[in-house]
């Protein structure tokens, strides 16, 4: 198929975007008004002039044939990408109103295409099996796995060690210290080269004197912390998918070992999350014909997007390959057969109350599981107090929307779908409540990305 033959929706266009900013000047350039000599080729690129500035219009060209997600050059010096014009372009695009015509590529969007297409291509096949020698001695790689774990050994009995002080002294004595004792205990955990140990201490430091119940979540992390360091100390003692989550959860590096799974695969969702040092992009999958839900993770270097982008609505033929660990979702995208296109898939809907029940049974195999994917069917968005809560349409029962949820703009978009009437809503559902992530309407229609 292709891409001429397929328009995405101004929703999937928008998703690509960087950040709000981005999304609201990408939404000015997207009628033809600055656009000159804009066109499109069958073989997926889009391209055109967008007047700017300055005297030169800029030279905007995307490629949408590239099967892990839109590529993007622009001539104009903004450091976000997609930058405005691109989404300006890619707008226009989809609107589908004549404006981006079929056309010949012009040699300034057709040297870059072919020369990203030509690169991927060599990457790829440095990359096939057989093609490289071996890139590490095997008993080399064993004693600094080694070593590692050594470390990592002294650094979870050394947290044991500080939890064991912190429940002597009494859990008042932590919002006297401050968060200088975490993050020197972080640091150390760093040292120990336990980068998830160091994330999770951080986390607890910041929980003293954040409001009423503060002492109470601040043992439940201690707690966890506790089973993590003990479940590192214990591994051998494991199961052997267990222990694979332990160390997961502890920060070792692992690699996808799974048998590559071949489907259609629908985009369920896309958003990111930022530290100063990085960038992560979750994108949520569901197979068509597995009925599986996968988890992929993007990252970037801080200020900078991840590469990979993959619009909500748009399914892609790969195969995906899974991650060690009991219960986990996590995949690696494998080769992919076709482009992303849209697609009128919907994976099947869950009561509010079998939800629930769902991140009940994934936490016996991942006790430090924050959420847990679930599609909510025929539910309603409903206020509760302050709050606001997803009720059932067809029983007595609800979940409360998480309250990161009920700061973000997408949960108006998701009331305005709704309208008092039921939706069908994929999200995350934890211990905080629900994260509603994607939306459809009861009847016909495209998703709407609600993050």
């Amino acid at each position: 198929m292709t891409q001429q033959g397929v328009r995405w929706t101004a929703d999937q266009v928008l998703a690509l975007a960087p950040d709000a900013a981005s999304r609201k000047a990408g939404s000015k350039l997207g009628a033809a008004g600055p656009w000159s000599e804009a066109g499109s080729s069958d073989e997926g690129t889009v391209w055109g002039l967008c007047k700017g500035s300055g005297s030169k219009p800029y030279q905007t060209v995307v490629d949408i044939a590239d099967a892990s997600g839109p590529a993007y050059k622009c001539s104009c010096p903004s450091r976000k990408f997609p930058c405005k014009h691109a989404l300006g372009l890619l707008l226009l695009w989809a609107s589908g109103d004549g404006a981006v015509p079929t056309a010949e590529v012009p040699e300034w969007a057709g040297q870059w295409t072919e020369g990203r297409r030509k690169r991927a291509a060599e990457k790829k096949a440095e990359e096939s099996p057989g093609s490289s020698p071996a890139s590490a001695d095997p008993e080399a790689a064993r004693r600094r796995a080694e070593r590692r774990a050594e470390r990592v050994t002294a650094g979870a009995a050394e947290l044991e060690q500080r939890l064991t002080d912190l429940l002597r002294g009494g859990l008042a004595s932590a919002e006297q210290s401050g968060y200088g004792l975490w993050e020197e205990t972080a640091a150390r955990m760093v040292d120990a080269q336990a980068q998830g140990l160091a994330a999770r201490v951080r986390e607890l430091g910041a929980i003293p004197s954040t409001g009423p119940g503060w002492p109470v979540r601040l043992l439940e992390e201690c707690a966890l912390l506790h089973l993590l360091g003990q479940g590192w100390l214990r591994r051998e003692r494991l199961p052997d998918g267990l222990a694979a989550t332990v160390r997961a959860r502890i920060g070792l590096p692992t690699s996808a070992d799974g048998p590559p799974v071949r489907d259609r695969w629908l985009v369920l969702a896309q958003y990111d999350t930022t530290d100063p040092r990085l960038t992560t992009r979750r994108i949520w999958l569901y197979g068509a014909d597995s009925h599986r839900t996968a988890l992929l993770l993007s990252y970037g270097a801080a200020g900078r997007a991840p590469e990979l982008a993959l619009p909500v609505g748009l399914a892609l033929e790969a195969e995906v390959s899974a991650y060690p660990g009991a219960g986990q979702l996590r995949v690696s995208l494998g080769e992919q057969f076709a482009p992303p296109a849209p697609a009128a898939i919907r994976p099947p809907g869950l009561t509010t109350s079998q939800a629930a029940a769902r991140y009940g049974d994934a936490l016996r195999d991942d006790p430090w599981l924050e959420s847990v994917p679930v599609t909510l069917d025929r539910v309603v968005p409903t206020p509760d107090g302050d709050s606001w809560q997803l009720a059932d349409a067809d029983e007595d029962a609800a979940l409360p929307l998480t309250p990161a949820a009920r700061s973000r703009p997408g949960l108006w978009r998701l009331v305005a779908l709704s309208g008092g009437a039921p939706v069908r809503v994929f999200g995350e559902c934890g211990h905080q409540g629900f994260t509603p992530l994607t939306a459809w309407p009861e009847g016909p229609g495209d998703a709407v990305a609600l993050c």
